[in-house]
Formats: structure tokens, sequence, C-alpha cells
């Protein structure tokens, strides 16, 4: 299949942001993973102290779009002994709102996903084909939709400036950024819904996806990548500031190119991505889901991953480590860190033993522009 990137013409598009010195990308070290974990915790120590003199953001407001069925044993790993082989996870948009030093507003969207094509993913699309549509009916819950939301903010689409994801699973962007030919499944050639928008990734998830692993064939939709316009993504290599209080963090393992979001705020220093589906996973000893406290002591484990694809596990591991090192204690109950997965675990009476002990539900900082 043809695909828009070689790893030649990643290299060659634009950047932008400012790179941060203290978090080179620990995957690509020649240390053993266990010197790499050290070097985790010491370097987010370094980049907390950092990243909270950047400032904050003008405002960042969550909206939810999509709560649906995962497999336990992807969201839990081996930890959950829950006898529901489902737990649900609802998906939610970042709008994070910042103005750049020469006083430009900006606008990023964090996990803008279209629901609707996101269904077509394999795995999804796969199981849906397999669950009666009653039952679907049950499980399945969508809130609203990127575009409705941005609306209920009084946000136009031509103000957004970036779209970020921490990885592409599941993600089909042509009616976001458009397409250069007409699209057969959707009876049409999209125009881009953002057309000032760029998609900021990581260049090893682009090159990735010129050629898939068997691994992660189940959760990319490459097709759909085939005739979106290089010039729709701006690429980086690691991690980068892009505003003030706004950083975008390098986390490989999940994916080979995974990311993650922090952000600066009112209550202190936020990380949020898949890495795990709930902030207890970064505290298991907290946990009161069936079995997470005894597996994280029996196999002296201090985090619970999220491990639908286990790419490279251990940089998962060293990964969402320095995530629970980069975020603060939250105000309303310290034993859980300010950590706001970008699906979050929720509870269900459909999936019993997988109810969240505690959950955020949301980031609220600063106030809505007017």
């Amino acid at each position: 299949m043809r695909f828009p990137w070689g790893p030649g013409e990643v290299a060659d598009l634009p950047t932008i942001g400012t790179g941060i010195d203290t978090l080179p990308d620990l995957s690509r070290s020649d240390e053993p993973p266990g010197a790499r974990l050290r070097t985790a915790r010491t370097q987010a120590e370094a980049f907390r102290a950092e990243f909270a003199l950047t400032g904050t953001p003008d405002s960042i407001r969550t909206c939810d779009l999509v709560t649906l069925p995962y497999p336990t044993r992807f969201g839990l790993f081996r930890a959950s002994r829950a006898i529901a082989p489902f737990l649900s996870i609802t998906n939610r948009m970042l709008v994070i709102r910042w103005r750049d030093s020469d006083g430009r507003p900006r606008v990023l969207l964090f996990e803008p996903s279209d629901v609707e094509l996101g269904r077509y993913t394999p795995y999804f699309d796969d199981l849906a084909h397999k669950t009666p549509d009653v039952l679907a009916r049950r499980m399945v819950r969508e809130h609203d939709t990127v575009l409705g939301h941005l609306a209920r903010l009084r946000i136009r689409p031509d103000e957004v400036d970036y779209l970020l994801f921490d990885h592409l699973h599941t993600q089909d962007l042509r009616r976001w950024v458009g397409t250069s030919t007409h699209q057969d499944d959707l009876g049409s050639r999209p125009r881009a819904a953002f057309p000032n928008a760029k998609v900021v990734v990581q260049r090893d998830e682009l090159a990735g996806m010129a050629e898939l692993h068997p691994l992660q064939r189940p959760w990319y939709q490459p097709r759909t990548y085939r005739d979106v316009p290089p010039e729709a993504f701006l690429p980086i290599h690691g991690s980068v500031l892009l505003g003030p209080g706004v950083a975008v963090v390098k986390t490989p393992g999940h994916v080979f190119g995974n990311q993650s979001l922090v952000v600066n705020t009112s209550t202190g220093i936020w990380v949020s991505s898949e890495n795990v589906i709930a902030t207890e996973a970064l505290t298991p000893e907290h946990s009161r889901l069936p079995g997470l406290a005894k597996w994280a002591r029996q196999w002296q484990q201090e985090v619970v991953l999220n491990a639908n694809t286990i790419e490279t596990t251990a940089d998962q591991y060293n990964s969402v480590v320095l995530e629970k090192t980069l975020a603060d204690r939250s105000q309303v109950d310290p034993r859980f860190l300010q950590f706001f997965p970008s699906s979050e675990l929720t509870g269900a009476w459909t999936n019993p033993g997988t109810a969240p002990t505690f959950s955020h539900g949301h980031i609220t900082h600063g106030a809505q522009p007017v």
C-alpha cells in the first residue's frame, strides 16, 4: 500500500516548539532497561522544576466524546481479578488555549477523535460484528462530537492550530485534514474541517505506519492515510515545549512513537495519555479494583499498564514512571496523581468489578474566553 511518508520524507518536514533537552528519548539509550528506569525518574524530576516556571495556558476544557467497551485483560494488564471480560472507558478531548510570546492566540485539541470513523479500526470493527445490536446500544454511549463541543465553546474550526494525539491508534483523520482524492467509502472528497490545523505527531510513528508490524495492525487504519496531505502534519522528534505550561513529552512503549500531554495549571502539573486507563494504575497500592493492589505487591510492579499492544513493554513501563514522576498529587485525594487518562476507566453496571476507586472526569483551568 502506498503511504505518503517514507523515513526520508518524514525527516524533511518542518518542526515546531522548543526541544526539551532534559528529556532525551530513553528508548534509544544504550543503557539496559533497569538503568533507563532510574534515569527516567531523574530526568522527570529535573523537568518538573523547569516546566513549572514556563507559566500556564489561558484555559483548558474537557469534552466527553464516547464511552465504549474495552477488554479488561488489555486495560488492566494481568492485574485485574474482575469477572467482567470487558470494562468501559470514556474517550475525552481536551481543548487548550494559550498565547505565544508575540501575543498570538493558539488553540490545541488533544485527542479530537472522529468517533464515527474510528469504529472501523480492525479490532473494534471485528468486535462490533460479534456483538448483538441490543447489547452494543447498552455498552456504547456517544456524548457529543468534536465539532459539537467546539460550537458549544464558541471556537470556530478555522481557529484551531494543532491536533494532538498520544498515538494514532484508531484515528481516521480524513475529515479533519482533508484528502487529495475522492474517498469511495465516504462518498466524497472531504474538505478539511480544520483548514489551519497541523497534526503534531512523533516522526517515529509516521515512519512506522509506512509498514506496520503484525502487533500493530489491529489498531491502526493505514489505508485512511493514503490520500491525506503530508503538509497537514508537524512531526517532532522527542519532547517539545509548545507554549506556556503546555508540552508534549515522548513516552515510547505503548507504541514506538507514543507521546504524552503535560500541562501546568492552577492545581499543578497534569499528565495525559493512554499509557494507563486509570489514575489508580499509577498508585495501585491504593486501588480497590479486584486484584490490582495484590498483583502489584506480588510482582513488585509500581504501575499497571494499558497493554492492548505491547510493542516495547519495558519502555512503556519506564514511560509511565516518568509520567508518574511529573504529575502532581490530586487536591481532591492525594493518594492519587493528576494523571488524566485520555481514555479513562468508567464504572458500568454491565461490568462488575471494574468501577474505578477514583476518577478525575475532567481537567478545568482558567476562564473560557468570551
